[in-house]
């Protein structure tokens, strides 16, 4: 029986989790969990697994779960960032999935590293903020980290059994988002609601928006040099609509090794809680023959900046990659919340990386001043956006 924790599972890779893990409780138990101010689905999530420690985000939250939750179940309800890294850190665990959207996962993650637990790691920003921190932690403790993004666990299935420098390049595949074939113009009065009606996948909105932006795939990128050692130079993307081919391997005899199957979360998930066996039919069956064709295409820098971004995120190494991923967070929530253009969010993240001059990279306190410094900077170049507007 592996003992699982769940950071975030109120979000959409912790619901899916909890799916999969509700047809198999015969090989897995839910012992931990995180939430944010989702209370009453948090609430559901407590009585049906009874884990036996549990943390939201604040104390209010906390005050209003124990209220509800009462002493019928005797967990261990805590708050705040220490809670949340206790509960990541819980010693009955085995294995943590860190699916925290956002720079909120970095500390959560370093947590769980500390503590010795295979982590399954849904969290792209904290390799992207702290890549050579987390890793180098991982490398000390003899922490695996196992990929749940599509894309990144596509990448470690096609190259489990090869040895790394036979690998000449990694190619992710991107759907597009809704606005693939959109033209700058176009995209300009986009509102919130159509850039959350993705054609592809069911994610939250942060994610939603940043696969939008084309962003999201950016983040990949960053995020793919850590976890596999390859250059960023060495690492393609294109844009595959059909959301079939999830990343291919081109190894250095130029053969490719491609993973495929139809596009939902659950299936990258349970390979991870699994690993290194596989569970029975946890997605539907990929019918080729329905599907009929897949195509390939690449991505438009001029209309889709973002990705772009990353690459001379990553290029510029250091505390640049905090910056591009704070200012990014940022912007997203300033458009979905009415206050920006669509058109404005790769503008904000630009500026922002202008200012910046990069930082080593050698301490996790200096990638956490970076981001408190880019967020500060993007509210000032939205502030100067709305002026202007």
């Amino acid at each position: 029986m592996k003992r699982i924790t769940i950071l975030g599972s109120t979000g959409s890779i912790g619901r899916s989790a909890l799916d999969v893990i509700s047809r198999h409780r015969d090989r897995f138990k839910v012992v931990a969990l995180s939430a944010g101010s989702n209370i009453g689905l948090f609430e559901k999530q407590i009585r049906a697994f009874t884990p036996e420690i549990v943390a939201v985000a604040n104390e209010a939250s906390a005050q209003e779960l124990r209220k509800r939750v009462g002493t019928w179940h005797a967990v261990s309800l805590l708050s705040g960032q220490d809670g949340i890294a206790e509960v990541a850190s819980y010693e009955k665990s085995d294995f943590v999935l860190s699916a925290i959207v956002g720079s909120a996962g970095l500390i959560p993650t370093i947590s769980a590293i500390h503590s010795g637990k295979t982590i399954g790691l849904a969290n792209k920003e904290a390799l992207v903020m702290a890549g050579k921190i987390v890793t180098e932690e991982a490398k000390k403790y003899g922490v695996k980290i196992l990929p749940v993004d599509s894309e990144h666990s596509a990448i470690f299935q096609c190259i489990e059994g090869h040895k790394r420098s036979d690998v000449r390049r990694i190619i992710l595949t991107a759907s597009g988002g809704p606005f693939v074939d959109k033209t700058i113009g176009e995209m300009n009065n986009i509102t919130p609601e159509e850039a959350l009606k993705h054609p592809s996948w069911d994610m939250g909105k942060k994610i939603t928006i940043d696969s939008a932006t084309l962003m999201n795939k950016g983040l990949e990128v960053i995020e793919a040099c850590y976890l596999f050692g390859i250059p960023p130079e060495r690492i393609d993307v294109l844009i595959h609509p059909q959301s079939i081919v999830h990343s291919i391997v081109e190894f250095n005899d130029r053969s490719c090794i491609a993973q495929l199957s139809v596009p939902d979360m659950k299936g990258p998930i349970a390979y991870a809680l699994s690993y290194p066996e596989r569970l029975d039919d946890i997605v539907v069956g990929l019918d080729l023959e329905r599907i009929s064709s897949l195509t390939f295409k690449r991505p438009d820098n001029e209309c889709f900046p973002c990705l772009s971004y990353a690459y001379r995120a990553i290029e510029a190494g250091g505390t640049m990659p905090s910056v591009l991923n704070a200012a990014n967070e940022v912007a997203v929530a300033a458009f979905l919340h009415d206050k920006i253009r669509f058109n404005d969010i790769p503008v904000i993240i630009k500026k922002t990386m202008d200012c910046h001059v990069p930082q080593p990279e050698t301490e996790l306190d200096t990638v956490i001043e970076a981001d408190r410094w880019a967020r500060e900077k993007a509210e000032e170049v939205i502030k100067k956006l709305k002026i202007k507007n």
